[in-house]
């Protein structure tokens, strides 16, 4: 980075072609995790051809996991195992915002609460 007394210019480099340029800037902003880290979660639960949670009204509803499914669609932030939910960044199709998950994580509970009483 560079600047005097504020960010003026960065350094830029393409990961594939190692090639850098240098380009003026007056604000950074710092996105970290854009990459999901859920390997461990493949032919367990929907993911997205990026690695991110499917949820919601998923095409063909519940993957069977060797128990009944049950006969209602998943929640809106259901996961393609029934019960299971997913919020935030690592979800598909999320804002990727702080706030968001935060508001996610909130509405999982009330879901969490109805598949606990049905």
């Amino acid at each position: 980075m560079y600047g005097e007394a504020e960010l003026e210019r960065i350094t830029i480099q393409n990961k594939v072609t190692g090639a850098t340029e240098i380009c003026n800037a007056s604000l950074l902003f710092i996105f970290v995790g854009a990459k999901p880290h859920t390997d461990w979660l493949n032919n367990v639960i929907a993911l997205d051809n990026k690695g991110f949670i499917k949820t919601g009204d998923l095409v063909g509803a519940f993957q069977s996991n060797g128990t009944a499914a049950p006969s209602r669609r998943p929640y809106l932030l259901e996961t393609s195992m029934p019960g299971v939910f997913a919020v935030g960044d690592v979800r598909a199709n999320s804002v990727k915002r702080v706030a968001s998950a935060v508001g996610e994580g909130s509405m999982a509970i009330q879901f969490i609460h109805q598949v606990l009483s049905a």
